[in-house]
């Protein structure tokens, strides 16, 4: 099947998506068209108070409401899960509320009708009575309040650093990391300038176009569930423990998904609807509205305390950093957030000195995870706004000042990991050209005027992780690729059949992806964190050369050549005399990873390095604090890039999300009850917010370790819009804002003196 050293003709090609054709006709399989028969619908009745004792649970009215076939309350989840609690980092949180309630909007009972219209209107007609307990919103006051969220903590297992935390009590710190390198009170003392700043995120919600939805089928002594799911190996693995079953037992299918962002991650609605299945015997489908989104699942709002010390020639000697991290009701993956994120606090610098405290904390908000960039871009917002504000008090050019701190190849992050294959510089450099950084600049003239700001972050992947593929090759030639990879839009399918391809020297077009489904892909720790198309890819990669390299061992035990493209059917034939048999290749990918040590040290912390940063011109208009993008510049290390033109909008896509952020969208919270839980309300970018000009750069790099020399991108034009934008409108308007998003409201408010 073509020659192992051949040059590349499938990797590298911008060829559309393997799934186009089907997505615009309509024939895409999503979770949400899928229809079974006896199937009812699922409507969920949610606490009204943020942080409550259960008293009483009225539900009679609404069972007897016609057409509902059951009303569950926690209690009836206790018949077929005895211990009903879930989640990756703690199992903390009930299938239904039990005995207590923790934020406004979780789930409370559940209305069971054949039409969804009545299981609404029967939701309707339950009522509860709650004896209301002191409740924390902020992650500041979360830190010492009276308001205590959990009695217990319970780390679930699966992370081997959480396992201390079993049975401590009194707290919302879910998680405290600690990062000590270096001599950073020694450093402070001798330094030139001490510059310090506080920084805040607000809590958003990731707006999928395609609602959370998940479908429970009983079938026989097992359970198909159908969801819009991004890990549908851990479904399987978690809905099997809540149920005491054996994996085997527990199918788990997803089609494509119409958006995930980390929104559909771990268990959502799986763990209910499973519990409802096995209760009435029928299969169940609950979908979400885009208001009950709001109540699932978030971003988690953040407060950072940047220090620096800086010498007198400019260069940051020590820094410390503490990051409190609002996590909301229940933990969810926001432990991992909080260190996997939080030991970038110092930003892509070479700094040798570092102190870091991050912070996972319980609030009575609705809970927060994994949102695209998985806690970087919080980060990134505070670090590089800092390193802007130390810049112009040192009257030095911020790209210049970068120039001179920035963390090259080859030298250790603070953590004690050498980069490698990490061309941060590249990505400055990259970006001070496109934006034209050293060429006059038009300011605007009256009351608009014109600035712009450039910043750069890094994030390291999740570790560490498994990633399991299988390659079937069919006696006709045929090939037919096997992972748990959820192409949730970003292209993963394209991209893995580009890898089995080019290995086996066949159009990627002839490669069918057979879509995630538990019985028949093999497992795949989840698509999240850009790790895809390096663990994934690895693994398909080894898979794809397994499968070759026995196709090869046949032909070569028949006297023929290496197997060469075309002539696979007759090594088949030759072989088995006559058109059968099967080839299966099979792949697995663990990169090595070393634990932090009781510093929060690790020589080998991260299988690679994303690296990402924006360059934008804004307009503010000074009379009104109105401001406009004139351009965006994105620009990446992701290494070779697998598929072009599909990077391209992955960059784009990244960016104009983040921009939302930046400019426009936050949860408004009263009392614990969210305000605006609706697109009418939540105002994400629409047509007219994009700039006219979006210019999106792949740095010239290679990563040694990749399949191919790629990486993940998914998430790297996330990290530099906030910061980027803020230096620009101050470059503009000469005002600064530390909190997220920069509102015209804020800004004019700012420009006006008033401290609203």
């Amino acid at each position: 099947m073509g020659d192992k050293t051949m040059t590349t003709t499938e990797v590298g090609r911008s060829l559309p998506r393997l799934e186009a054709r089907q997505k615009v006709t309509g024939r895409a399989n999503y979770t949400h068209n899928l229809k079974l028969p006896g199937m009812v619908h699922a409507k969920v009745f949610r606490s009204t108070v943020p942080h409550g004792k259960i008293l009483s649970i009225d539900t009679a009215e609404a069972a007897s409401y016609p057409g509902v076939a059951a009303v569950v309350t926690g209690k009836d989840i206790l018949d077929v899960v005895p211990e009903p609690y879930y989640g990756p980092a703690f199992h903390d949180q009930p299938i239904l509320a039990l005995n207590k309630v923790r934020y406004v909007g979780e789930p409370v009972a559940v209305v069971l009708a054949d039409d969804p219209r009545i299981a609404a209107e029967a939701v309707e007609l339950i009522d509860a009575v709650y004896e209301e307990l002191p409740a924390v919103y902020d992650e500041t006051e979360a830190m010492t309040s009276d308001a205590v969220v959990h009695d217990e903590l319970k780390p679930a297992g699966t992370f081997p650093d959480l396992k201390h935390l079993n049975g401590r009590k009194d707290t919302n710190i879910a998680l405290d990391f600690h990062l000590k390198q270096g001599h950073a009170d020694a450093a402070f003392a001798s330094a030139a300038h001490v510059f310090a700043h506080s920084f805040q995120t607000q809590q958003t919600m990731h707006t999928p176009m395609e609602p959370i939805i998940s479908l429970a089928e009983p079938s026989g002594d097992r359970l198909i569930i159908h969801t819009a799911s991004q890990s549908p190996s851990f479904v399987r693995s978690e809905v099997a423990r809540l149920l005491g079953w054996s994996e085997n037992r527990v199918q788990v299918k997803v089609g494509h998904l119409g958006g995930g962002f980390g929104a559909k991650l771990y268990i959502k609605l799986e763990a209910l609807v499973a519990a409802l299945a096995l209760l009435c015997r029928r299969p169940v489908r609950l979908s979400l509205s885009m208001e009950e989104q709001f109540y699932t699942i978030s971003k988690h709002a953040s407060t950072f305390h940047i220090k620096s010390a800086v010498d007198k020639d400019g260069r940051i000697t020590a820094r410390k950093c503490e990051v409190l991290w609002n996590g909301g009701a229940y933990a969810d993956i926001g432990p991992r957030v909080t260190q996997k994120s939080g030991f970038t606090a110092t930003g892509p610098y070479d700094i040798a000195a570092a102190d870091i405290d991050s912070y996972a904390l319980y609030t009575n908000r609705p809970p927060a995870g994994a949102l695209r960039g998985f806690g970087i871009p919080q980060l990134v917002w505070a670090y590089e706004s800092h390193t802007d504000l130390i810049a112009r008090e040192l009257g030095m050019d911020p790209v210049e000042f970068r120039r001179r701190n920035i963390l090259k190849d080859g030298r250790p992050h603070v953590t004690g990991t050498v980069m490698k294959d990490a061309a941060i510089d590249a990505v400055l450099e990259t970006l001070a050209e496109r934006m034209r950084w050293s060429e006059p600049f038009d300011r605007g003239e009256g009351t608009v005027k014109r600035g712009r700001g450039v910043a750069i972050g890094f994030k390291a992947c999740v570790s560490p992780t498994t990633s399991v593929a299988t390659v079937t090759v069919a006696a006709d030639g045929s090939v037919t690729l096997h992972h748990a990879t959820v192409d949730m839009g970003q292209g993963s399918d394209t991209a893995m059949a580009q890898i089995v391809a080019e290995v086996l020297g066949v159009r990627t077009e002839e490669i069918r992806v057979v879509d995630p489904d538990t019985d028949v892909t093999p497992y795949d720790m989840a698509t999240l964190g850009s790790r895809s198309t390096f663990h994934m890819g690895n693994a398909v990669r080894k898979a794809a050369e397994h499968a070759r390299t026995q196709l090869d061992d046949m032909a070569k035990s028949l006297g023929m050549a290496e197997t060469a493209a075309g002539r696979v059917k007759e090594v088949f034939r030759r072989t088995y005399g006559m058109q059968a048999g099967t080839v299966v290749g099979v792949g697995t990918y663990i990169p090595e990873y070393v634990s932090p040590n009781e510093d929060g040290l690790s020589d080998n912390v991260t299988p690679f390095w994303m690296i990402g940063g924006t360059g934008v011109e804004v307009e503010v208009d000074t009379e009104t604090g109105r401001t406009k993008l004139l351009k965006m510049v994105n620009a990446a290390d992701l290494g070779t890039a697998l598929n072009p033109r599909i990077v391209e909008t992955q960059l784009s896509g990244a960016a104009i999300m983040q921009l939302g952020f930046t400019v426009s969208e936050e949860m408004i919270l009263d009392g614990g009850q969210v305000t605006n839980a609706s697109l009418a309300d939540y105002k994400i970018p629409g047509i007219k917010d994009i700039p006219p000009v979006i210019e999106n750069c792949i740095v010239d790099a290679h990563t040694e370790t990749g399949p191919f020399g790629a990486k993940g991108v998914g998430e790297s034009a996330t990290f530099g819009v906030s910061p980027a934008v803020a230096e620009a409108i101050q470059d503009a308007c000469g005002v600064r804002l530390t909190r997220l998003p920069m509102t015209a409201e804020a800004i004019f408010h700012a420009l006006h003196g008033d401290k609203k």
